[in-house]
């Protein structure tokens, strides 16, 4: 097993790591708005949404993967009148490429983020 920690994502905000691979596989804690430096952005689910999968990006990246590797992921929703708005910028992410998802409503996140992904990828 080992752990994924990267200075291009936020570090993590409790007693967890960013990432671990694990039999050729890597699970991403949940990314939220926050930048590399640590500050939660606007509340604007739009620009919200396009840091966490910057972070996101970054992470599965440094365990040796990329967003065409996704296998699975799960959104939080703090609204879901958010829905359509964030499936949009997350297909433009993934383009044709369309992993196993599950987008669930929670009534808060951390630091009050409007959006949280986690993702489940294959190492190259």
């Amino acid at each position: 097993m080992q752990y994924v920690q990267t200075d291009r994502a936020p570090s993590a905000i409790g007693p967890y790591s960013q990432a671990v691979v694990a039999g050729g596989l890597v699970y991403t804690s949940g990314q939220i708005a926050l930048t590399p430096e640590g500050v939660m952005l606007e509340n604007d689910v739009v620009v919200q949404t396009h840091q966490v999968l910057k972070n996101l990006r970054a992470v599965l990246q440094e365990a040796g993967s990329d967003l065409s590797q996704v296998i699975k992921t799960t959104i939080f929703l703090a609204n879901m009148d958010d829905f359509v708005t964030v499936n949009e910028i997350y297909a433009e992410a993934f383009g044709s490429h369309k992993p196993a998802r599950s987008t669930v409503a929670v009534k808060t996140l951390p630091k009050n983020a409007l959006v949280e992904i986690d993702a489940i990828a294959v190492v190259k």
